[in-house]
């Protein structure tokens, strides 16, 4: 007996899902990305694999909407004071950085021999840098919240807002590219009036309804209601620029822009969030589907020769305006091999340059293929970049050593800690002599007219020459909680009689540093917490003369439980932390093996 099928063939839809859910959590695990994971599953179950779907034009159609709600959520992001904030490294550094790229990678295709138009197109394309690989190396690598980090992200947060301009730039040049010649005849200035009367109309529009209609709707205290909104007003926005000749992405940028500063911005990011990562992850599965096989086999030779022009030229570019912008040579150098690949929006560019006739089908392939190849060869670049490091060790080439210094204070490691301790020195007149062995940051430090010596404070000649026996304090304030320990140890026992204050990261850094002879040990977090428990007692109305008690009794708990440990007596949840103390303090017993910072 047969049996007949009705309703919607879920096949397709769960072989989509089983590409993303494979796929992605595979190549991430292998360290090159989720983007370049959904890319393979595209290749996998398309024409040119499985072949369970032959046509990913009409997916990828449905799919651009992940990178409308991408953009909708960066318009969101770009509040005009964040803007502001950031305005000398986004529109100076990252300004300088994209037109720079943009210029030289548009002269390689011109110099292969292509019209200016397409080799713009490309150009501009390689210069727009994979944000979700790039965030995901800085975090991995937890480079995130530094110095070096923020600036990265700053060039990235122009490149993402260059993609609007670009769009509208392949608009305008559609009527003057070569396959359009023949249909157009100079520049279009009516469907220009149009685009830009789109976008005045959606201004005003989200200036003066968008947030009375959240209010309402808000009210209406209706979850659904607000994120069927939140569909509307994005889709509704693409679909009125996509009216006026010009992108969707546009039309959800700009939408969500006007509604950065809204009281529900926050509402609406996390309603669109889950449909943006989803529709975002089929984009990039239906690109994998549409890289033509058959003509990356058939050319190459040129797509092996530009990945490696492009990729070359684009990290010569980013150096060299990272040491204009007097970065270090080891950030410029990571921020080169970062960022020397081409990212997402590019497939978004190509796509909207092949539907106006700016580049062909075939280039489209190509230049897709370009791009997918330097994604890959990142992740790898990365890696190789580390491995000759490990190999030849940090270059000292150029910095001053110490030598027979007579500092006052020796201050060892001058990080976000080292930085602010020795200011109270700094603000009394000290001689300090300050050590450090991170090349990145004593350049840094000369840019502040600070004096930093080159020298790794756990070895013993070196604390010789830096005059730790001659000073009347040492501080030891390295990130290393291992070679905090060591210094200390060397301190110990060669210069016994100095006084040293050491920072701790943790308890148990503490107890090492207490044994290694450091008379004062400062842990981070008890003291941070210190404050804010105080903070909180004074702002819920509290004394300070009971803030104070009430501050002096957990210091010397935490003191006698610190010497409890040293001896070898502590038991977890003793008196100390029993009922006794909870009724005194009202604060609740620390859990056994916690380490209460």
């Amino acid at each position: 007996m047969s049996v007949e099928h009705h309703g919607i063939d879920l096949l397709p839809v769960i072989t989509l899902l089983g590409a993303a859910v494979v796929a992605a959590p595979l190549f991430k695990r292998l360290g090159l990305g989720s983007v370049l994971g959904y890319l393979a599953g595209g290749v996998a179950i398309g024409p040119f694999g499985l072949r369970v779907f032959t046509e990913p034009a009409s997916i990828l159609q449905m799919a651009e909407l992940g990178v409308v709600m991408f953009l909708f959520i960066i318009g969101l992001e770009m509040q005009p004071s964040r803007l502001w904030g950031l305005r000398k490294q986004i529109f100076g550094l990252g300004l300088v950085q994209v037109i720079g790229c943009a210029l030289l990678l548009t002269a390689v295709g011109i110099a292969g021999g292509f019209p200016i138009a397409p080799s713009f197109v490309a150009g501009a394309g390689f210069v727009l840098t994979s944000t979700a690989i790039v965030m995901q190396l800085l975090e991995e690598r937890g480079e995130l919240a530094s110095d070096g980090g923020q600036r990265i992200v700053a060039i990235l947060l122009l490149e993402d807002l260059a993609i609007v301009p670009l769009l509208a730039l392949v608009a305008f040049l559609a009527p003057i590219a070569p396959g359009a010649a023949a249909q157009h005849q100079g520049i279009d200035w009516k469907a220009i009036g149009i685009g830009a009367g789109s976008i005045v109309a959606l201004v005003l529009a989200g200036r003066y309804l968008l947030n009375p209609l959240f209010g309402v709707l808000a009210n209406a205290r209706a979850r659904e209601v607000m994120t069927a909104a939140a569909l509307l007003v994005v889709l509704g926005s693409a679909y009125a620029m996509e009216l006026g000749g010009l992108s969707m992405a546009m039309g959800a940028f700009v939408a969500g822009v006007l509604l950065s500063e809204s009281t529900y911005r926050h509402q609406l990011e996390v309603d669109v969030e889950p449909f943006r990562g989803v529709l975002l992850g089929l984009f990039f599965l239906a690109v994998g589907m549409s890289l033509d096989l058959a003509v990356v086999a058939a050319n190459w030779r040129m797509i092996l020769s530009y990945v490696a022009a492009y990729m070359v030229v684009k990290a010569l570019v980013i150096y060299a305006v990272a040491r204009l912008f007097r970065s270090a040579h080891r950030e410029a150098a990571d921020r080169a091999v970062f960022m020397a690949q081409g990212g997402e929006f590019a497939f978004v560019l190509y796509g909207a340059a092949a539907a106006a006739g700016i580049i062909d089908g075939e280039q489209n392939a190509i230049l897709t293929a370009i791009i997918i190849l330097s994604m890959v060869l990142t992740p790898l670049a990365i890696v190789a970049l580390n491995a000759v490091r490990r190999r030849s060790g940090p270059s000292a080439d150029g910095y001053e050593r110490p030598v027979e210094q007579t500092g006052t204070a020796l201050v060892i490691g001058f990080g976000r800690v080292g930085q602010i301790a020795s200011q109270f020195l700094f603000a009394r007149g000290y001689d300090i002599t300050i050590i450090d062995t991170d090349v990145e940051m004593i350049d840094t430090a000369r840019e502040f007219d600070f004096r930093v010596l080159y020298g790794d404070g756990t070895r013993l000649d070196i604390l010789h020459a830096a005059g730790a026996g001659r000073a009347r304090v040492v501080m030891i304030c390295v990130d290393k909680a291992e070679d905090g320990t060591a210094i200390a140890r060397l301190m110990q026992s060669e210069f016994p009689g100095v006084p040293v204050i050491a920072r701790a990261s943790d308890r148990r850094h503490s107890l090492d540093l207490i044994r290694a002879g450091v008379g004062l040990q400062v842990r981070e977090t008890f003291e941070s917490a210190i404050v804010l428990g105080a903070a909180a007692l004074e702002t819920l109305g509290a004394s300070q003369a009971e803030i104070a008690d009430i501050r002096t009794r957990i210091r010397e708990r935490d003191r006698k439980r610190l010497e409890l440990e040293l001896e070898g007596g502590f038991r977890a949840g003793s008196a100390l932390f029993g009922p006794a103390a909870a009724r005194t303090t009202q604060a609740p017993q620390n859990p056994p093996g916690t380490d209460a910072g």
